[in-house]
């Protein structure tokens, strides 16, 4: 019996669809890019593992919110990085500017080599993985301190603001402030486009939500039987999700990001302010 005949016609019929959906062709350029990943537990030989089920978001020039890709595996190789990517390409992913992403090992070298564009670091996770090496009972301070760069919306201030606390916390937290020294352009990237567009590009908030309904819909499931069960059912949620999006109004503001794409004609990295 083949693999696909232990599936009833129905779930043949969503496999179906969802791979149609995963394959479809993106038109148009797409300046903004959200990638970030979920695990779910999957019997494998007799073992349960955990797999990464990997998304791609993106908006387009027309300020449509859209799911973009999922691929179901490790998440983070250079090379997973680097295929998951060059799929979105060979389906006409073309304009980025900006990904937006939490760290991933080898996700920044493959961005650089299939991208070629700028990275956001999602500012929420690093401050999560900053205050890792603060003590507890100092990490509601130091998590203040370092905020305050997140009030200015003019790249400049904020990089003298980061070079301040930096400077304050250097002998006290030398692992903290070698994380800022390392991570202070790719946490402030956003501050180069219209602040209408800061709060949406600066972390990886807009899939995080839809992370959380994936990991809320497998608790049901609790194991699934295998890969291709976690394909059907996130890819079923996605696209549930795509057509909510396809309804609702544009994701960001259109003026900015008319600015953003024009400016992206002549300068591939430009300063949008």
């Amino acid at each position: 019996m083949s693999s696909a005949a232990k599936f009833p016609a129905s779930a043949r019929k969503l496999d179906t669809r969802v791979g149609s959906f995963l394959d479809r062709p993106l038109e148009g350029q797409w300046p903004f890019l959200w990638l970030n990943t979920t695990y779910v537990k999957v019997r494998e030989s007799g073992r349960i593992v955990s797999v990464a089920a990997t998304l791609a978001l993106g908006v387009n020039d027309q300020g449509r919110h859209e799911v973009l890709g999922l691929e179901i595996g490790c998440s983070e190789a250079e090379t997973f990085w680097t295929d998951f990517l060059r799929k979105l390409l060979r389906r006409g992913l073309r304009g980025v500017q900006l990904v937006i992403s939490d760290h991933h090992q080898g996700l920044e070298a493959a961005i650089r080599r299939t991208l070629a564009t700028s990275w956001q670091r999602c500012k929420v996770h690093f401050l999560r993985n900053l205050l890792a090496y603060v003590r507890k009972g100092e990490r509601a301070a130091i998590g203040s301190q370092v905020r305050t760069v997140f009030a200015f919306r003019q790249r400049a201030s904020a990089q003298q603001q980061w070079g301040k606390i930096a400077e304050e916390l250097r002998s006290r937290f030398p692992k903290v402030t070698q994380l800022m020294d390392e991570a202070e352009s790719e946490v402030l990237a956003y501050l180069s486009y219209p602040e209408s567009l800061h709060a949406k590009i600066c972390s990886t908030n807009p899939i995080e939500r839809l992370n959380k309904e994936i990991k809320r819909r497998s608790r049901t499931v609790e194991i699934f039987p295998c890969e291709s069960a976690v394909l059907r059912l996130v890819g079923a949620l996605l696209i549930e999700q795509n057509d909510e999006w396809a309804v609702a109004r544009s994701y960001l503001n259109l003026a900015d990001l008319a600015r953003v794409c024009d400016a992206d004609k002549t300068d591939s990295r430009p300063d949008h302010r």
